[in-house]
């Protein structure tokens, strides 16, 4: 799992449509909030989804550009968005699952696949990272809220 103060990995994934997205293409010019469902069943992950839609106004304020992360295929995460009329972009791995380029995968008798959050400031610093097995703590809401103040503090001083 990445470490809060490090530089964010280079991440290279593909968006529902199969454009492909970059997070370095993003550096200068926002933060982002990546959060990694452990599946588009899962109803827990979908939950912490809903929390962010409602909180989207919050995230846009603070200039964080929330992403979602998905271990299903392009085809797979477009039906999820559009029936679940999801705002944010949706990402895919193009080789390969998002969670395993951040660390969210355990290896408990096969692979396991982990749930979390991930909070980049636009210099490209992780500011925020948490990852869970069980999805019901995979969603830090509070460390993300808390994070986000202090990243508005350094911009204020």
């Amino acid at each position: 799992m990445l470490t809060p103060g490090s530089p964010a990995p280079e991440l290279e994934l593909e968006d529902t449509a199969g454009q492909a997205w970059r997070l370095s293409d993003h550096r200068g010019a926002h933060g982002a909030l990546l959060y990694f469902m452990r599946s588009t069943s899962c109803p827990i992950c979908n939950r912490h989804v809903r929390d962010l839609v409602a909180r989207r106004n919050e995230f846009d304020a603070a200039g964080i550009r929330v992403l979602i992360a998905i271990p299903e295929d392009r085809v797979a995460g477009l039906a999820w968005k559009t029936e679940h009329s999801i705002p944010f972009p949706v990402l895919v791995g193009s080789a390969g699952t998002p969670h395993e380029s951040v660390g969210l995968t355990r290896k408990v008798f096969g692979s396991m696949q982990q749930s979390g959050s991930v909070l980049v400031d636009r210099e490209g610093i992780v500011r925020h990272a948490h990852g869970a097995t069980l999805p019901t703590g995979s969603y830090d809401k509070k460390g993300i809220l808390a994070a986000i103040d202090a990243m508005r503090s350094r911009t204020h001083s």
